[in-house]
């Protein structure tokens, strides 16, 4: 008998979680999928309220969460590809909008946190030379460590930068005691983004940190490959056409300039070519007179001398070449 109450107890509290994850993959277009160590309940809190509006925050046992997917595996196939992911302490942050910005936020909620004994370091540590505020009698403790240490003013100088910590290794009560001596917070914690789930697509997080700038620029380096290209091997594509046509008519330009061929597009080049002097401009600039009285003597006014324009050094020759009026 107190089998099958625990049993049904266990059955509601199941039913209510599968039916509300249910309702998030139908509510919400998009998942991140979160590694969650070394974060406490409270600061778990405060992920939840801030992202809330944005983005909501499922935590469960990752077998609950794959059953209630393949109970729904016949009306929605595309979440099966979920279930490979769901290993270890992961969470399922479901979210719409802009994913970038959510992500950024969750990066933005890391703490800092002490390098304490036991923990694997998720990153390198190192100790840069220079004074310290260690005590003198504190020397004996550095050259446990090896590292090399001097006594300046009173303090414990480091002489030379030290590779504390590394990467995937054990941190070990010695590491843990100098850093908290020098009061050192070395590691941050918080959700780390992994994938993204979408449309029924997976994808890596590091997509997310692509801007639309770099995407243009990528795309914009593309129509110039292409278009180099076409224009090597004469084939011509979208991209090399208006290149193609600018470099035909430079050419019916220069005939027009050595023969007595004309026709309209060039008409104005030629007269720019015959007749420069027709194209300058002679209007004198104005000058604004100071009226205040000044003990200074006045400088003398030197007059204004011509200014001439440039001829424009453009693809387009300085004007629409397409326009036939």
């Amino acid at each position: 008998m107190p089998n099958q109450t625990v049993k049904k107890k266990g059955r509601d509290r199941k039913e209510p979680f599968c039916k509300r994850l249910e309702g998030l993959f139908q509510d919400y277009p998009a998942i991140l999928l979160v590694n969650c160590n070394n974060i406490g309940s409270t600061h778990m809190q405060r992920i939840k309220r801030t992202i809330k509006g944005d983005a909501v925050f499922v935590k469960g046992k990752n077998t609950l969460i794959r059953k209630a997917i393949r109970m729904r595996n016949a009306d929605h196939p595309e979440w099966a590809s979920l279930v490979p992911l769901l290993k270890g302490n992961v969470g399922l942050v479901f979210a719409k909008g802009d994913l970038s910005k959510v992500k950024s936020t969750l990066v933005n909620l890391r703490v800092e946190a002490p390098a304490k004994v036991g923990i694997i370091a998720p990153q390198d540590v190192f100790i840069e030379k220079g004074q310290t505020k260690l005590e003198p009698t504190k020397t004996s403790f550095l050259q446990a460590l090896n590292i090399a240490s001097k006594i300046n003013k009173g303090a414990i100088e480091i002489l030379q930068d030290v590779h504390l910590i590394k990467v995937g290794t054990k941190v070990g009560s010695s590491e843990s005691t100098l850093l908290s001596m020098l009061d050192r917070k070395p590691f941050s914690y918080g959700l780390n983004v992994s994938n993204v789930y979408e449309e029924g697509k997976i994808y890596a997080a590091k997509f997310l940190d692509i801007s639309a700038d770099q995407v243009l620029q990528r795309f914009a380096a593309g129509i110039s490959t292409v278009a180099a290209i076409s224009l090597a091997t004469g084939l011509p594509t979208v991209a090399s056409v208006p290149h193609s046509i600018l470099n035909a008519f430079k050419n019916l330009v220069a005939i027009t300039l050595e023969t007595g061929f004309e026709f309209d597009q060039a008409k104005k080049i030629k007269e720019m070519v015959e007749n420069p002097d027709a194209y300058v401009n002679t209007q004198p600039q104005t000058t604004t007179v100071n009226t205040t009285k000044t003990d200074a003597p006045k400088e003398v006014e030197k007059p204004p001398e011509e200014v001439k324009e440039d001829k424009p050094e453009s693809d387009d020759m300085g004007f629409n070449f397409f326009d036939a009026d």
